[in-house]
């Protein structure tokens, strides 16, 4: 199973959005330039396929279904964004061996966008992780933002995170939430299975979105890690006391990950100097590449005790 958001054939949680933009669109009032912004695994980008499919797939067979909520697979739309050739679709996203979007990737995509369309349908611009765009990126992506060609429109995704002004001053910003007995409710329906059953309570409160309780869960079951009776502190000092950080680069983001979480919602810590410097600490270590384990070793004798 994977919560990869081109894959999602049904909307969770997020109807009401979708039919907010689907009725901008029905009455020709649809931005040209919207951002989506919300913490990250809350269902943004899924929202967005959604919203381009029930555009894109209006006029064909198995159109997007409006009361159910739902992708229908075997329409031409979706089946065309699955195997990247849909003329009226263009993704951009962070590549997973670059640090940031690359201007070649901006300057491919105004080439695709200056050439004819191949129908009258509109073009979807998506772009994901754009708090990945550097400075040249974003200025080059500028110039196609004030002037886009008729009937293309941009979403944008931000994980709540700092972008550059000039990019958040040329869309229009929504805010995308969810209530905290919505996102239990939604990552019990992915998993056929109350998420009470499979993560202590205690573990469970940390998590905001149904893609952060599903990467948990995907993780603890390729490291034989129960959830259902240990807390985050434990759980933490656990991922430190048996080197789990050092299995792979994947193991060690997600350590890094639980680490910021346990600094910033812990009442014990999120309110101390130790805060402070240990959040400044990860981002040294993260930004330097320095060497984990010292690191570690001071969180599991200075922070957990352990």
């Amino acid at each position: 199973m994977n919560l990869y958001p081109n894959l999602q054939t049904n909307l969770y949680g997020l109807q009401d959005n979708l039919l907010f933009f689907a009725k901008l669109f029905d009455q020709k009032r649809l931005p040209s330039k919207i951002l989506l912004t919300g913490q990250k695994g809350i269902g943004k980008c899924t929202l967005a396929y959604h919203l381009i499919n029930f555009v894109l797939s209006k006029d064909e067979e198995m159109p997007y279904d409006l009361v159910e909520f739902k992708i229908n697979l075997d329409n031409r739309s979706f089946k065309l964004i699955q195997n990247g050739s849909c003329p009226n679709f263009n993704l951009i996203d962070i590549n997973l061996d670059k640090k940031n979007i690359d201007i070649v990737q901006i300057r491919e995509l105004i080439i695709q966008l200056n050439k004819s369309s191949f129908n009258n349908k509109p073009r979807f611009v998506l772009i994901d992780n754009i708090e990945y765009l550097n400075l040249n990126s974003v200025n080059a992506l500028l110039k196609t933002l004030e002037e886009p060609n008729e009937n293309i429109f941009f979403i944008l995704i931000n994980s709540n995170k700092k972008i550059i002004p000039t990019l958040l001053s040329r869309c229009i910003n929504f805010n995308i939430s969810l209530e905290n007995d919505k996102v239990n409710e939604i990552s019990s329906l992915i998993f056929d299975n109350d998420i009470d059953n499979l993560i202590n309570k205690d573990l469970l409160n940390y998590y905001s979105t149904p893609g952060e309780i599903y990467n948990l869960l995907k993780f603890s079951k390729e490291k034989k890690i129960n959830l259902k009776d240990i807390n985050l502190k434990d759980f933490l000092l656990k991922l430190i006391s048996e080197n789990i950080y050092k299995d792979d680069k994947q193991s060690k983001t997600f350590v890094y990950n639980i680490l910021e979480l346990f600094l910033i919602k812990d009442i014990s810590v999120s309110n101390s100097d130790v805060y402070n410097y240990f959040l400044k600490r990860i981002n040294d270590f993260r930004k330097f590449n320095l060497d984990d384990e010292s690191l570690f070793l001071e969180i599991n004798s200075k922070l957990l005790n352990g």
